[in-house]
């Protein structure tokens, strides 16, 4: 019997876990045998110690087989694309039916908020009806029919890696290479990927805030995915700023709405999506070259094909079947909304911070029993060299809860001269 606290213990002091200890670890995590104090002193000696190459797999596999792992028979690549998380990173509700209507099928299991970061689950659950755990034969049927369905963890699905998630968010362990690359690859390999791109985001709203960070955890994920026999490629993209200029829940579900339809197409975001999209098909076999891939892209977005898929898989999974056309008359709206108007050039912006205020709203958790408001947030937030006078606007609870963000706001951006730009795709690593 191999007693959790042991695992614990031997880890702690730098020992290096054979695949048995974490697979016994795993299998607690699974039944309820280890208890959330353990789950989450091993997260923080993970977090402290580390993990080898080795063990990284072993806990990889063992929390894909936690539950139950998907296979698909359908006449497209089976694809999907995760990031590691920023503030105002909605790509994953545009890109998805983008390439849904490409020829691709895209089964995302998304996560909630993880620290300061926006969780696409969080956003999805703010669509009213909209089930974010459908049971698995709607799942693969709205796969199958419409080409993509972003979902939350099943309870059959990386079951173990659904609780540490949830543990890490609330324990400061949420950067760990390691857990981040098992819990990124679990979901996926237990979703029965043909393929994944990743995206590792970089910057002052990223877990990974100096370029070699990104780069070790892009190589980690790379090693891993590919190793376990799941072609990968990863991005390193720019989180100096919030890659939309909209952060909260139900805003980021309007803001990708209005990007699907042509109402706005920020250059960032559109940037990002389409280079993520591009390697999405290439590594699916469905463009040959990356310039091909990104004029299929475009061309899903300007015929309004790839809108509609986005509507179709709202109504498929129990949202209004007009969202697209109506977003206002669902989306939950905040009762206080607040300009916040500054003299200037935007010279940075403390990323991180923004993500904390939006927790501070209540658009975030900080146990993960907790509820979130969908309504709070910011939106019109500027990016590093614009001028516009305007800082966003604040969508809140109450006027307190207005003026704590306001406050928080206006000391995240710093006016001043303009920065070097850098590229919204900073680098790319190949499998």
């Amino acid at each position: 019997m191999r007693l959790p606290q042991e695992t614990i213990r031997a880890k702690r002091d730098g020992g290096t876990l054979d695949d048995g200890a974490i697979a016994a670890f795993v299998a607690g995590l699974t039944d309820g045998s280890v208890t959330e104090g353990q789950a989450a002193a091993f997260a923080m000696a993970v977090f402290f110690r580390g993990l080898s190459v080795p063990e990284r797999v072993a806990l990889t596999r063992a929390m894909t087989h936690s539950g139950e792992v998907l296979t698909w028979d359908l006449p497209g690549p089976v694809l999907d694309k995760h990031s590691t998380g920023g503030v105002g990173d909605t790509v994953s509700l545009a890109l998805a039916p983008m390439v849904a209507a490409c020829g691709g099928y895209v089964p995302m299991i998304s996560g909630r908020g993880l620290g300061h970061t926006g969780g696409t689950l969080d956003k999805l659950a703010s669509i009213p009806g909209y089930d974010v755990a459908p049971e698995p034969d709607l799942f693969r049927r709205v796969v199958a029919e419409i080409g993509c369905a972003v979902i939350g963890q099943t309870a059959r699905m990386a079951p173990a890696d659904k609780r540490l998630y949830a543990i890490r968010d609330v324990t400061g362990t949420v950067e760990s290479l390691d857990l981040i690359t098992a819990s990124i690859l679990s979901k996926k390999l237990a979703a029965g990927l043909g393929g994944l791109v990743m995206d590792v985001k970089q910057g002052s709203g990223a877990f990974m805030a100096s370029l070699p960070e990104a780069r070790a955890l892009a190589g980690s994920i790379v090693s891993v995915a590919v190793g376990a026999g799941l072609p990968t490629t990863a991005l390193i993209t720019d989180m100096d700023a919030p890659l939309a200029s909209s952060a909260g829940n139900a805003l980021e579900v309007a803001y990708a709405i209005d990007y699907l339809t042509g109402a706005r197409r920020e250059p960032a975001f559109h940037a990002v999506t389409l280079a993520l999209g591009a390697e999405m098909l290439v590594l699916g076999r469905l463009a040959a070259t990356r310039e091909e891939a990104t004029a299929a892209l475009e061309d899903a977005l300007a015929s309004g094909r790839a809108a509609e898929r986005f509507g179709r898989m709202v109504a498929a999974l129990g949202g209004p079947a007009d969202l697209v056309e109506r977003p206002s008359a669902y989306l939950p709206a905040a009762p206080v909304r607040r300009r916040i108007e500054a003299a200037g050039t935007v010279a940075a912006v403390a990323t991180r911070d923004i993500g904390l205020a939006v927790i501070g709203l209540g658009g975030g958790r900080t146990r993960p029993q907790d509820g979130i408001d969908p309504a709070v947030g910011f939106t019109d937030l500027p990016r590093p060299g614009e001028a516009s006078g305007l800082l966003g606007i604040v969508h809140a609870a109450d006027e307190a809860a207005a003026d704590r963000a306001e406050a928080a706001l206006r000391a995240a951006i710093r006016m001043g001269d303009p920065p070097q730009g850098r590229p919204a795709v900073i680098e790319r690593i190949d499998g």
